[in-house]
């Protein structure tokens, strides 16, 4: 996810400060992985500097001057042109899992358990994912479907490669 391109898009509605920003991100999209305060206004000193956003106002307080930021017409043209690109799908050629499974075979480890564990993880955090959604609001009901149909298609080959594993094990052993 593009952390700028969040709060350039955030930002679209209004000007806010980085704290107004930070929560409306967390809110929307970090219930996972909130965003640090740190990231917030290093990404809006950033924004500044490229001119996609512009210093709004500035008020002082009992700490630091807080300055609220407004989105520029670039900033907008710039959100804009990354929305309406599509995201590369992740193919996955290169996973861990295959290659976890490849060197127990060829180190002698049973592949058959390490698919087995995996297995019954998967299977766990689809049943937390699945309480979470249960409970959850529509966005974080969609979030979790995306979550749960990657681990859906993750335990179908899971499934396929344990009833490979003899031929796998013939085959890498050449």
């Amino acid at each position: 996810m593009s952390i700028g391109h969040t709060l350039l898009g955030l930002l679209e509605s209004g000007p806010r400060h980085g704290y107004d920003l930070k929560r409306a991100f967390d809110e929307k999209f970090g219930h996972d992985r909130p965003l640090a305060y740190g990231q917030v206004y290093a990404t809006m000193s950033r924004l500044l500097k490229n001119g996609f956003v512009e210093v709004d106002g500035v008020e002082a307080g009992g700490g630091p001057e807080r300055k609220r930021y407004a989105i520029t017409e670039a900033g907008i043209t710039d959100v804009s042109q990354w929305l309406a690109q599509p995201e590369k799908p992740e193919p996955y050629l290169q996973s861990t899992l295959y290659t976890k499974v490849v060197l127990a075979l060829l180190t002698g480890r049973s592949a058959a358990e390490l698919l087995d564990t995996q297995r019954a993880e998967h299977l766990r955090l689809m049943r937390e994912l699945t309480r979470r959604k249960q409970g959850g609001d529509l966005a974080d009901q969609l979030i979790c479907d995306h979550a749960l149909f990657h681990l859906e298609a993750d335990l179908r080959w899971l499934e396929l490669t344990a009833a490979r594993l003899d031929q796998l094990a013939k085959e890498i052993a050449r």
